[in-house]
C-alpha cells in the first residue's frame, strides 16, 4: 500500500527551498496485530478483515464525580471489514459498568472471544482498513479523523479505544 504523500514549497524570495513531503490520513490506516495487547483480536476472515476489543465509555463529566464507576460501561466490540477494509458491520454488548469491572471485563472478553470464534476461517493478523464510525447508546465506535484535534497534523483514532495512529502510517499506534 502506498500511503497519500503530497509536496508542499515554502515559498522564499531569497532562495530555493525543499520540497516536504506530507503524508495524509491513507485510505487504508495499518493495524498491527500485538497478541496479549491492545490488538490481540483483530485480523481476517473468510468474508474479510475484523477489529475486535474490549473498551470501556464514560459519561461526558462523570470522570469528576464521585460514583464514575456506576458511568463507566464496558463493551464487547466486534467490527467487521470486507477485503478492501470498508466497514461492512459492528456487534457492540454492554457487559456492564466498572461497579463490577472485573466481572464486566471477563463477560465482554468472554462474548467478543464468542464472536471471533463464530467468524469462518479467522486468522489473526495485521490489517488495513478505512475510517468508519458507528454510534451506540450515544457514543461514537469506529476509526475517525482526530486530526482537527491534533493541531491539523494528520491523526486517525480508533474510539473508544483510544488507539492513535499517524504517520509514517506502518500500524503502530499510541495509547
Amino acid at each position: 500500500m502506498s500511503p497519500v504523500t503530497s509536496s508542499i514549497r515554502i515559498a522564499s524570495l531569497s532562495y530555493p527551498c525543499p520540497s516536504i513531503t506530507i503524508m495524509a490520513i491513507p485510505e487504508r490506516v495499518p493495524i498491527s496485530y500485538e497478541p496479549d495487547y491492545r490488538t490481540s483480536s483483530i485480523g481476517t476472515y473468510d468474508g474479510g478483515q475484523f477489529f475486535g476489543s474490549v473498551t470501556a465509555t464514560l459519561e461526558d463529566g462523570a470522570g469528576a464525580s464521585d460514583d464514575w464507576y456506576r458511568h463507566k460501561r464496558w463493551y464487547a466490540v466486534l467490527h467487521r471489514f470486507n477485503p478492501d477494509g470498508a466497514h461492512t458491520g459492528s456487534q457492540i454488548w454492554c457487559a456492564g459498568t466498572s461497579e463490577n469491572e472485573q466481572g464486566s471485563t471477563a463477560l465482554a472478553q468472554a462474548r467478543l472471544d464468542e464472536w471471533v470464534k463464530a467468524l469462518p476461517g479467522p486468522i489473526f493478523g495485521d490489517i488495513a482498513i478505512k475510517l468508519f464510525h458507528v454510534e451506540f447508546e450515544g457514543h461514537t465506535f469506529g476509526l475517525v479523523d482526530q486530526s482537527q484535534e491534533y493541531d491539523g497534523e494528520d491523526h486517525a483514532e480508533l474510539v473508544p479505544d483510544d488507539l492513535g495512529f499517524d504517520p509514517p502510517w506502518d500500524g503502530c499506534y499510541d495509547t
